[in-house]
């Protein structure tokens, strides 16, 4: 019933359960932010403001750390509250150029955070695929100094096998949305051109332009203090990612071992890698046609090997690459 009636937040003892509606309500705008200013959690609704209100007021008065936990299954609105807690946080403690440049910066690090961790799901459209430990730092005023974010436990296998009916990484849509980027990294607007992409038949989000999201997203980028230059070598590593995606193997018999060969139709793609991350065509050919192995010899000698890699070995160290650059 209160769900139904828009009151999506319940107080359970000093946890906050909330639900999330699947659309935007009118609670989070500045009169909110003024109700909730200066006012005890007992006398006052229960919200996500009244919980960043507690932790901000106590870290104030108490001057101790603060540390609000968000959980819960996907869906459920992790990612909105932790954005709401920053607005509410940004919006109570003070003022100034320096501060409110700071409180910028924070704020505007999660168009970046999402576009490249978070991801269409079939439960959904903009699921976080890692988790998030934010630290903001305050002097014994409230005022903020700065922050930190920590990642963790990436989802690095939706970068090689999405989902079917889901989305890899917002980030990958969004290059090739733009108008600016995609020739010069040698890339096809067409998601379905690339094989990280094209595998689990979705490449569209209802309600969302990537084009506009992309815009969005590089002057997040500029907000948080990465140049442009430093923004064209991270666009160029996300479409290697994609050329990598498109190099495929077949069977070739190697001096009596079952090794591979990288198709024709893929020395584009693998050429188009190589001159995103200034690498050498022959050797990351080898890399991912052989893999090394060292034995102990006699004597306490270290032997080294080159064993061939079939279609299937080659496949996965090209999807290890994938991984480790993104």
């Amino acid at each position: 019933a209160r769900l139904v009636a828009g009151e999506i937040y319940t107080n359970i003892g000093h946890v906050l359960v909330a639900a999330n509606p699947y659309k935007w309500l009118d609670i989070y705008g500045e009169e909110h932010v003024k109700k909730y200013t200066h006012a005890a959690r007992v006398d006052v609704a229960p919200h996500v403001f009244a919980t960043a209100e507690a932790a901000y007021r106590n870290m104030v008065t108490e001057d101790d750390n603060q540390c609000v936990i968000i959980s819960g299954e996907s869906g459920a609105g992790k990612t909105e509250a932790s954005k709401q807690i920053q607005n509410y946080i940004a919006a109570v403690c003070g003022g100034g150029e320096d501060v409110d440049k700071l409180k910028t910066t924070f704020l505007e690090s999660n168009p970046v955070l999402e576009a490249f961790g978070n991801a269409k799901t079939v439960r959904n459209n903009n699921s976080s695929r890692f988790g998030k430990y934010f630290t903001l730092k305050f002097n014994r005023f409230g005022i903020p100094l700065g922050g930190k974010v920590t990642n963790y436990l990436l989802e690095k296998s939706r970068i090689v096998r999405p989902g079917k009916d889901e989305r890899n990484f917002h980030i990958f849509y969004q290059l090739l949305s733009s108008e600016v980027f995609t020739q010069p990294l040698g890339l096809s607007k067409d998601p379905n051109a690339y094989r990280y992409l094209s595998v689990s038949k979705c490449s569209t989000v209802e309600g969302m332009n990537d084009a506009t999201e992309f815009k969005t997203t590089v002057k997040a980028m500029n907000h948080v203090g990465i140049k442009n230059k430093q923004i064209q070598a991270i666009l160029s590593l996300v479409a290697s990612v994609l050329h990598m995606g498109n190099v495929q193997f077949s069977e070739k018999d190697v001096n009596g071992s079952e090794g591979s060969k990288i198709n024709k139709e893929s020395k584009a793609a693998l050429t188009a890698f190589c001159d995103l991350t200034k690498t050498e065509l022959e050797q990351i050919s080898h890399t991912l046609l052989f893999r090394q192995l060292q034995t102990m010899a006699p004597g306490g000698k270290i032997d080294t090997y080159e064993v061939p890699q079939n279609p299937a070995q080659a496949a996965q160290r090209r999807d290890a690459i994938a991984k480790a650059l993104y």
